[in-house]
Formats: structure tokens, sequence, C-alpha cells
């Protein structure tokens, strides 16, 4: 394909589809709290709710409060404390005045003439300057708020322990508004801690230490095994300045604990007793019940050799060089019967030398990947650790069942939370492997397990490449067993909106990184993975949803890292990832956020989606009929009502601009000739909606893909759309049945063959929660046995992307580092009014060693052409500008077993060139030696 040659980086996906793509009176006496009296709190029994109590402040939608007094109510957080001296509030006091309150075991409630149960009154003072510019650039949100000043003499560090409400009164002493808290901006400047954090050990003890400032009582209990029995000890941190911490023996290393955090949750308006795992927890017990006191540096988890992984790593040059494939963990071997049954689904399935997978990732490795993307590795929900539990289906009966039926769907789905696979977009904890992949949950053979595999991809020449979701989490609340963060500060980790209750846009459950000790733990995090497993890259999943200060820090803190202090070249880890701006951050709400067009110069690379839907067509939300570049637009149209042949001809001519742009690094000021015949910026392209296509400033800024694990893969794609050839698919063909999201659809959907004996097409309609309104579309296809491949479809798409790959990587003109060489080398032509219809054709221009101009990259190629013709016949291409030149096709194409391949020509004389049908033909101008 196309996408493999250009000069940005390509990600070349196994598991399928891509995300954009590819889920609420004077009477009241200020009363300061005495100076030299620490704020003392009533020690609970360790008792636990047996069911949770629900309060709005966790939902999306108000409640009608029934109080006549107030218009707000307890349940909401609608003021913010941004500050030690600010309470930031919405509300308009006039001549009234406003109070803020206090209750440390959490009893306050709503009467007639205000609020009850409280321990303390203070006036707050309104500030007619408004809020300062450094709480409006902190919370650009609150612009247009009221600033009310809170008295120094108040002892903010104590009441933050305590349950707070502000309430507004009229002139005639009226209680007309009352609401509570959010303090992260309050906690960020009191309690902002750089020191150590999670369990630290020495030769001689073992120290935790916790970050929890709003926390009342915290206790450590020790625990010799991963699930039941009693405690062995029931330790009681001691807090200094916001961070809990206690010291015991050596002999802690091994055993297991749980944190029990009392603190004032505002879902329930009650201080609870949380059980709660350590946030910077290194190990687990199987689903996480509790944390492992595990030493990382212990030789005993360390692979033979390990300490010496930096010199084995596969050499990077440049990130330009890099080619991503992208695979979930039980993908890969799953269904391997090449794998010891042992190994199957988990981490030790890539130490499997020989096996039909492995001896496929050494192909692609030998070709040019360099990159290869794990999906989510860390502890996430959906997926039982302990295999015992998992239920399944026999694939034997399946198999018998018509390839359109309805039946293997329904039975996937039956069991598709109870069986082993989902794609783990459901984090729990971030700092842990996921014990499901491990041979056992209850130990620490998962961070054992885990470096062999690194190391046995290092040695087989990938780099690795860990998907990180920092975005959301997948519980809340102090009863969610999946809940940790939101169980140790609540209210602080997740992101809010203007009632209090979480913001949802990510999926569930949004982290705020704009939040100095969320963006501590994201960076830790980060740390980890790459000093103590040895990870080569990071792609984050809804990175717009992270702002661009933790990326950009993110950045500049693991390229410091280096061999001779951490063990690792930090210049060498590439950071990616999805720069969608939506939700409550896009348009930069909650700060700069890191979106597409704000990580511009960063270095930082993000999806391009505009090549992507010009590529194939429309969007993953829009028609599944509607067609692209790749997909018979205009050229072979489908059923589907394009608008007309005229508007489709036009539909081409823009995506073919698009997909310029995006093969010459999506870069902003690069120049070229548009549909229209005149020369523009790779800005001054935009989409459907007038947005620009370009917007990087550097060729390792956009990765440029058609197909990534959301959504269906690129070959349901092609046949969905009427067009099943095969030069354009992932490189086995790769079918999902057509399921447009199967992070849980089991196995069966998600199969991988290396046999190359089948590609998974026709095993079923696809999962009806999903795809059902598509499915009179899916049906006849599915049924129609001249769309499954067949094994020598396969193989041959197998080479041809090994081709493919192989030509990427022949000439440094395909991966050229700088804005300025594409732009002084890279030509498109074939554009303008007058264009022949689907055609692109790139040209890319080397200099001579001794000769005045470009400088020589090339020892062996002097001058390139591509010209990519997605059309259902031969097409033949003349241009003066291409004329007398010494093109030939290029050697792996000459050698390739695709016959259609070698009927591509060029004719000096003319400059014209012959295309096959729905080819990509690659010439080179080889240099005088």
């Amino acid at each position: 394909m196309a996408l493999s040659l250009s000069p940005p980086l390509s990600l070349l996906p196994i598991t399928p589809s891509s995300n954009p793509n590819y889920h609420f009176p004077s009477r009241f006496a200020f009363k300061p709290f005495p100076t030299s009296t620490p704020l003392s709190f009533p020690t609970l029994p360790r008792t636990f709710h047996n069911q949770p109590i629900s309060f709005c402040s966790c939902l999306p939608m108000p409640l009608e409060v029934s109080t006549s007094t107030a218009q707000d109510s307890l349940l909401y957080s609608r003021a913010y404390w941004v500050s030690e001296s600010i309470i930031a509030w919405n509300v308009d006091v006039g001549d009234g005045s406003c109070y803020l309150y206090s209750s440390k075991i959490a009893a306050l409630s709503i009467g007639d003439s205000g609020i009850t149960g409280h321990d303390m009154t203070i006036e707050l003072e309104e500030d007619n300057g408004g809020l300062p510019i450094n709480v409006i650039e902190k919370f650009p949100q609150l612009q247009g708020y009221k600033a009310f000043k809170v008295p120094q003499a108040v002892d903010a560090k104590s009441l933050i322990k305590c349950q707070l409400a502000v309430a507004a009164f009229s002139s005639d002493g009226q209680c007309n508004n009352v609401t509570g808290l959010q303090l992260p901006g309050v906690l960020d400047e009191l309690f902002s801690y750089e020191g150590p954090l999670g369990a630290i050990f020495s030769k001689e003890a073992v120290t935790l230490y916790l970050w929890a400032p709003t926390a009342q009582v915290v206790h450590a209990c020790i625990y010799g095994d991963p699930s039941g029995g009693d405690p062995l000890e029931i330790v009681c941190l001691e807090e200094f300045n916001g961070v809990w911490s206690a010291s015991g023996p050596k002999s802690w290393e091994g055993c297991y604990y749980e944190y029990e955090v009392s603190v004032y949750h505002p879902s329930t308006l009650q201080i609870e007793k949380c059980t709660a795992n350590d946030p910077y927890a290194r190990g687990l017990s199987a689903d996480a019940r509790r944390t492992l006191l595990v030493n990382l540096d212990s030789d005993d988890l360390k692979p033979e050799g390990w300490d010496n992984l930096a010199d084995e790593k596969p050499a990077l040059l440049s990130f330009s060089d890099i080619s991503i494939y992208e695979l979930h963990i039980r993908d890969f071997s799953a269904s391997d019967h090449t794998v010891h049954p042992d190994f199957r689904g988990g981490y030790l399935a890539f130490t499997s030398q020989d096996s039909a997978g492995i001896l496929h990732l050494k192909k692609l490795c030998n070709a040019g990947i360099s990159h290869l993307h794990l999906l989510p590795t860390f502890q996430f929900a959906g997926v039982d650790d302990e295999k015992d539990k998992w239920k399944c289906v026999d694939p034997n009966i399946l198999e018998t069942l018509p390839p359109d039926s309805v039946e293997q769907q329904a039975q996937i789905m039956t069991i598709q939370d109870e069986d082993g696979y989902n794609w783990g977009y459901n984090p729990v904890l971030w700092g842990v492997p996921k014990g499901s992949y491990a041979s056992n949950p209850n130990s620490p053979c998962r961070t054992l397990e885990f470096r062999k595999m690194v190391q046995a991809l290092n040695r087989i020449g990938f780099r690795v490449v860990l998907d990180v979701v920092y975005n959301h989490l997948h519980g809340s609340g102090p009863f969610d067993e999946n809940s940790v963060l939101d169980k140790i500060v609540p209210g602080y980790y997740l992101r809010r909106n203007s009632d209090g209750c979480i913001e949802h846009s990510a999926c569930v459950n949004n982290t705020a990184s704009e939040h100095f000790m969320v963006e501590r733990l994201i960076l830790d995090d980060l740390l980890c993975w790459a000093v103590d497993y040895k990870v080569d890259g990071f792609r984050f999943d809804l990175m717009g949803h992270i702002m661009k200060r933790t990326m950009v820090k993110a950045k500049n803190m693991l390229h410091s890292l280096s061999k001779d202090t951490d063990g690792i070249d930090g210049s060498s880890i590439y950071i990616y990832g999805e720069g969608w701006d939506f939700g409550e951050v896009a348009k930069n709400g909650r700060g700069v956020n890191a979106s597409q067009f704000n990580l511009c110069g960063t270095g930082i690379g993000s999806f391009n989606d505009r090549i992507r839907d010009a590529m194939l067509g429309g969007s993953p939300f829009g028609h599944p009929l509607q067609q692209g570049f790749v997909t018979g637009l205009f050229l072979q149209p489908n059923d589907h009502d394009h608008g007309g042949e005229e508007v489709a001809e036009r539909m081409l001519a823009v995506s073919k601009d698009h997909i310029q742009v995006g093969m010459a690094a999506n870069l902003k000021d690069f120049v070229l000739t548009n549909c229209e015949g005149e020369e523009v910026k790779g800005s001054e392209v935009s989409t459907y909606d007038g947005t620009p296509v370009a917007y990087t400033v550097c060729p390792t800024e956009t990765i440029n893909y058609v197909s990534a694990h959301d959504n269906e893969t690129l070959f349901d794609i092609v046949s969905l759309k009427g067009i099943p050839f095969f030069h354009s698919g992932d490189e086995m063909l790769r079918s999902k049945s057509i399921d447009r999201d199967s992070y849980n659809s089991g196995d069966w959907f998600n199969r991988l063959d290396f046999s190359y004996n089948s590609n998974n097409w026709g095993v079923g309609l696809p999962p009806k929660e999903k795809n059902e309104k598509n499915w009179p579309l899916i049906k006849p296809r599915l049924a129609d046995p001249s769309f499954k491949p067949q094994k020598n479809h396969i193989i041959a798409a197998v080479e041809n992307f090994l081709n493919l790959l192989k030509i990427r990587y022949s000439s440094p003109l395909f991966r050229l580092r700088t804005a300025n060489a594409i732009q002084a080398r890279v030509r498109f032509h074939n554009t303008g009014p007058s264009w022949v219809p689907g055609i692109i054709v790139m040209s890319i221009e080397d200099g001579h060693e001794g000769v005045p101009g470009l400088s020589q990259l090339d020892p062996v190629y002097s001058y390139i052409v591509v010209i990519i013709n997605p059309s259902p016949t031969e097409i033949k291409f003349a241009s003066p500008a291409l004329q007398a030149r010494t093109l030939q096709l290029h050697p792996v194409q000459v050698m390739s077993s695709d016959g259609v391949i070698k009927n591509s020509t060029y004719e000096a004389s003319s400059g014209c060139f012959t295309v096959p049908p729905r080819t990509t033909s690659v010439f080179v101008e080889p240099r005088e030696i």
C-alpha cells in the first residue's frame, strides 16, 4: 500500500480498524480553628457497607432539591476551592453574604434557615477583582466565576479533611444557594509532593508512602495470602503534610497488603472506610484483590541478561525509520496450536521461537517492521485473572454453523463477560502487568514473564510499544471493587463537571491530568515501564484528554534517561497517541490539551484520521457503504447514494488532496497543487467541516494509518463497500466477520491464523450489540462464498505486504527526516482540474554527490516515482516532467510472484507510465555505478 511508502511513519496493524477512529446573616459568627491545636477525628471501626448508598453527585443528571431555601444542594459540588485563599462560585450574592461550613463527621444538612450540623462557620468576602489570572489559566472553565476570599486565619489543611459546603444568603438573611466544594485546586497548592510513594525497599526495611491529604485515618493491613484470611498485622500510618507512611520489617517483602482509608466521600456525603490497593502498586494478587509487596530490583525477577538488554536493543537511527505493528497479546497465540498450551494467550507465547506466530513476526521484522505495539497490558477489568474461572464455547460446534448464522454471536455473547477475552481498555491499576496473561496471577511471575516477553521481542528485532490508557479508570466511588484512586483521595483524580459529577466522555471516569498529583502518577508510571520493564515506546489512548503539558513532560523525562544511569537509552523512546479533540477538554476547555493541532512542534506523534477517512470513505461513524479512494468511490460505485456522479467525482478529487497531504507527512507548510489547480499549503486544504487537513511541522508527528484495533478490519471494510480486492488489506486479510467493535467478542471473532488457512471471514453474523443495524448489509456478503479468500490469496497478500515494507526500507528517500527535505524533494503530479481520476503520482528526488543543489541521501537510487491506481482498469499517465529518465520497476516488484504488477511499464521518450488495475507501482532510477 502507498501508506507504507510515504515519508511519515506508518502504522501497520494486525488487530483491526482505527480510532477516530476507532467509551455526571450576620447571625453566623466566624469561628476559626485554633492554630495551636490540630483537628482530631474519631477513630472509625473497621466495618464496611454491604450496599452502596447512591447520591446524585456521581450521576450525570441533576435531581430536584425539595428544600425550599436552597436552589442547589449538598448533592452537588458547584463551588471550587481553587487556592488556599480563594473559593470560586458562580453565584451572585449582591448585598448578601456567603459562608463556608465544615463538619468533621459529615453531619451537614440543609434546614429551613440554612446549613445545620456544622462544626465551623466562616464568612467569605467577595473579591470584586475576580479570579486571578493564574487561577483562570489552571481552571479555564471557571472564567466568569465570582471569587470569594478565605480568611488567612483559616487552617485549610485541616478543613479539607471535613465535609464542606458554602451557602449564599440574601441581605435579609434568607439562604438561597447551597453547594459542596471541589478541592483539587487547594490540594495542588498545599499538598503537591515529589517525594517517595508506594513501597520503598531497603536492606533492612520496607516503607509505605501514600498521598492522601483528605484522609482522616489510614491503616495498612498486611496479609500472608493473596486473598482471604486475617491480616498478619494492621499498621496505622502517620501523616506529614498529606503523605501517610509506615515502616515494617524486610520480611514484609512477598506479603500482600491493602489500605483502609477513612475519608469523606462526596458521592455518599459520608465518612467512608474505603479498602483500596496502593495507587503505586508494582505487584498484585489475582484480580487486584490485594497489592503484592514486590521489589522489582530483585534478581529473582530478572531473566538472564536482563540488566544488559539495552545493549541488545534493535538499532533505531531515526524516528522516521519506524513502522508499527499493532497486536493484542491474546490474539497472537490463543488459537495457535504450535504454541505450548500453557503459554497460549499469554506473555510466554512470545518466547516460543518456532511457533507459527513467531515465524510470521520474524518475516515482518526482516521486511522492516520496527515496533510491536501491544494493546493494554496493565491490570484491567473485564477478564478474570484466574483461568479456571473462564467460561468458553466449543469452537468445534461453532465451526458447523453457516457463515451468516446468528447463532455464533448469540453463544459468544452469553459468556462475553466471563471468558478470557477483552482488549483491556478498562484500567484498574496502570503500573502492574495484567494477571490473566501470566501463568500464575498470584505471584511475582507476571513481572518475570512480562520481562521475558520484552527481551524475546527485542532479540527478534522489535522494539516494544505499550498501549497506555491514562485518560480514564474503570472504577470510581467508595464501594466499587475496581475503584482505587477515587477511594484514596475522593474527587481529586477524576475530572468533574460544573455540578461536581464525574465526566465520562473518554468512556467512563475521566482522569484529570491537569491536577498535579494525577500528572505525577502518570509520569511515574511511564518511568516504571521504561526503566523497570525496558519498553521502547508508548501509545496514548485518547491522548487529547490529557494535557499537552503532561505529554511534553513525559517526552522530556523519557528522553533524559540514559544507559549509564537508568539502564536504557531514553532518547530512542517514541511516544504517540490519539489526538482527538472532544468532550469537556475540546478547544482547551480544561487547559491546553494534547490534541492534534496543539501538539504541533512537540515531536509527539498523533494518528492521522484524515488520510484514513479519505482512503476508506466517510468515517467509522458514517454509512457503512460510503466509499473512499481505495474502495471504489466514483470509479466503481456501489449501491450507496453519494449524491450523483458529479458529486462523487468531486469527492474523489478532494480525497486525493487529503491523501497527498498525508503522504507528505501531513505537514502544515507543504506546498502542493490542489484539485482546483491552486497552489496551497497543507494547512489550507480543508476537511468537510472546514478543519485544516495538515497539522504537523515534522514527519514524525503523524501516524498514517487506515486500520487499527477499533472498528472493522481493512479487509472487512473493503468487502463491505463492495470491492473484495486484496492489495490494500491487512497483511493476512484478517476478518472479524465485519464486527465493528470486537473489544469483547471473544477469541472466536478475533482469531488469527498464522498457518494462512483462514482469515476468519464468515464465522457468523457479528455480535448484535454494535452490529445489528447493519446485519441486512452484512448477511448476504457473509453467505457469498466468493468473498472468502483462499489460502493462496492470503499468502499472496502477505508477500505483497512484505514487499511493500522492503521497498519502504530500500531507500532513505521513503523515510525523509525533516519538513525541509520533504518540501524540497517530494512532488505530486496528475494534479489540478485536468487530472486523470483516481491516480496519485508522487516523485521523490535525490541529489548527486559533488553537484550543487540537493544533497545525496541514497547511494543506490537518484529518483523514485510511486503511482497508485485504485481503479478497476489499467491506466496510462504521461508527464513531460517525468520524460527522459532511466526509471525501471523496483527490483522487489520485479522479483515478486505477483504477475499483475510486472505489467507496469515506463516509456522514457514520452514519460508515460502504464499501471495495472488496483495496483501501486514503484519505479526507481538506479545510479550509474
